[in-house]
């Protein structure tokens, strides 16, 4: 590894050290809102199966997409034309999945976005338009209708030779596109106890979120039941003013903790390395053996009025690197995330080196941390 190599990381290890200390030195504290939802208050998915049509020549070729051509003449059918007798062959039309987030509380008549995306072989859906498709959620029932145009975020071009493509062209977004038709039940102000799920399950967090209500209420109204829930009674001065309560609630400011963990992406490289890892003395050994294979072409042409002819080959040459300058560094036992990104730099590691590293000290026994593979 070069020296421009190494001061990049080491730059970049000392920024994302910075980073973290200000932010440990700044309290991190967080309100409520930002990390526990309110359990009742909650989006849910709708999914719905429609055509878009309109397109140019760039639809599923239903000769090949059967559920294309049937959803075709079952459109047909119930506007009363009769197709099942005729040679279908349009290109202008896709079935696609139509899929969208109710949001809670969410009233008959207000409008939310739906997603539209190709199921068959279509090719772009620029341009179409989606049909009238009801939209379903998970108990079965009908809670939206969307339709409309379909606005596609990507180009596709095609010339004689060649094609471009950027984005996704078989996926679109109708923005307001599906009419809320049925509301899901739920009534707030007949609640007598509010659970309160946490996002990131911890016991010390639910505790600090049970005692900061406490301290609002001015009496033992909220307990932790678990790492993820807190349970509140609904005091009798907020029985009709459960909104006003669970303002003031989302309003607090607690200081979320966490498990000391450490998180891998071996697909990119990136290592996240939380506050409180720490490990126990050992020592660090980081060395690379490198073999470099180079294939260098050759002419060799015959001597001038010879009868020879000319040849041309490949000299195959094999370079070994064992990697002479191979560190071994010695970490006392508490390092903090600070001494052990300055031991690591010490040894000139890649991030991909330090991914390796990390897991043979969890390995052996000595990080005081979970680590997680993406």
């Amino acid at each position: 590894m070069n020296a421009e190599i190494c001061k990049k990381i080491a730059v970049f290890s000392a920024i994302l050290f910075l980073v973290l200390v200000t932010a440990g030195e700044t309290a991190a504290t967080s309100r409520i809102k930002d990390i526990a939802d309110f359990e009742g208050v909650r989006d849910n998915q709708l999914v719905g199966y429609g055509l878009v049509v309109g397109l140019n020549g760039t639809g599923d070729n239903i000769k090949s997409i059967n559920f294309a051509k049937e959803s075709l003449i079952s459109m047909l059918d119930r506007i009363g034309i009769n197709s099942r007798d005729g040679q279908l062959k349009s290109k202008n039309i896709a079935a696609v999945m139509v899929t969208a987030t109710l949001p809670a509380f969410a009233r008959q008549g207000s409008r939310i976005d739906v997603m539209v995306s190709a199921l068959g072989d279509a090719k772009n859906l620029q341009g179409g338009t989606l049909v009238a498709t009801p939209l379903i959620g998970a108990n079965g029932e009908v809670y939206a209708v969307a339709q409309g145009q379909v606005a596609v975020g990507a180009a596709a071009r095609r010339g004689a030779t060649q094609s471009i493509v950027k984005g996704v062209p078989t996926s679109g977004r109708i923005a307001n596109g599906a009419i809320i038709e049925n509301e899901v039940p739920f009534s707030l102000e007949s609640l007598k106890n509010i659970r309160i799920a946490l996002r990131n399950p911890d016991f010390t967090t639910a505790r600090r979120v049970s005692d900061a209500i406490n301290a609002l209420l001015g009496q033992s109204a909220a307990k932790a039941l678990d790492p993820a829930t807190v349970s509140l009674d609904i005091p009798e001065q907020y029985q009709d003013k459960i909104v006003d309560l669970m303002t003031k609630i989302e309003q607090l400011q607690v200081q979320p903790d966490q498990m000391a963990k450490v998180v891998i992406d071996e697909s990119s490289g990136i290592v996240v390395i939380g506050k409180d890892v720490k490990i126990n003395k050992l020592a660090i050994a980081q060395g690379n053996l490198t073999i470099k294979i180079t294939d260098i072409p050759f002419v060799s042409q015959p001597l001038p009025f010879s009868d020879g002819t000319t040849v041309t080959g490949v000299n195959t040459v094999v370079d070994i690197n064992e990697g002479v300058e191979t560190k071994l560094s010695v970490l006392d036992t508490g390092v903090n995330l600070q001494e052990l990104v300055d031991g690591l730099n010490a040894l000139g590691v890649s991030p991909r080196d330090l991914i390796s590293i990390l897991q043979a000290v969890k390995a052996s026994g000595a990080l005081q941390a979970d680590i997680e593979v993406m």
